[in-house]
């Protein structure tokens, strides 16, 4: 990228540095944002980077000023508060529901949510006691189509299948397809219960 182009990004940097590499225990000296710009390929003057972050201020980022000797910069506010970026993270790692491989990714981009430093406080292992994990990874995929279907008034068709003892997936009822009508769905005891019409047996199941 041209070192022109570079400049004109400047303040994108300056937002994603805050973003990712700021938080309260974590300021950062004018000299270190001078420096993380210089490696960019921006070179920045201490007034350019004062009148930068009075606008990224005014589109809203909460950049404090510590009072400290040696001062420093760093986002004080975020979407999401720490404690609630861990509950988050605990609620994913104990769900039965989602996969392990679906909680690794889900909870990396929660740990995007934080700095790099806060990030390390939610690499967790929450234990809990007779909670297996799925492994059909497409249900976090069925759950968010059966919410459009309901939303979106449609129809859905379905087979059953169990786990036979060699751990294929195996079609029950000679796999006959099931028309169902969705209105609704149920979190109970970890699991998800579709509420619907069923219309070739003319009742609510």
């Amino acid at each position: 990228m041209p070192k022109g182009a570079n400049q004109k990004m400047k303040i994108l940097y300056l937002m994603q540095l805050f973003l990712e590499e700021t938080d309260e225990e974590h300021p950062l000296t004018m000299q270190q944002i001078m420096t993380s710009l210089k490696k960019q390929g921006i070179q920045a003057e201490r007034k350019s980077i004062y009148s930068d972050l009075e606008a990224l201020r005014t589109f809203g980022m909460e950049i404090e000023k510590t009072s400290a000797r040696q001062c420093g910069y760093y986002l004080a506010e975020r979407t999401f508060q720490l404690p609630e970026l861990k509950l988050l993270v605990d609620a994913v790692q104990s769900s039965r529901f989602i996969t392990a491989q679906k909680s690794r990714e889900l909870i990396r981009k929660v740990e995007s949510l934080a700095s790099i430093h806060q990030a390390k406080d939610l690499q967790r292992q929450v234990r809990v006691t007779n909670r297996i994990k799925t492994m059909n990874e497409s249900i976090y995929y069925t759950v968010d189509a059966i919410h459009n279907a309901i939303s979106e008034n449609k129809k859905i068709k379905f087979q059953y299948f169990q786990w036979n003892v060699k751990k294929e997936m195996e079609l029950r009822h000679g796999g006959a397809w099931y028309h169902i009508s969705p209105w609704g769905l149920s979190w109970d005891d970890e699991n998800y219960y579709m509420i619907g019409y069923d219309t070739e047996a003319q009742l609510i199941k």
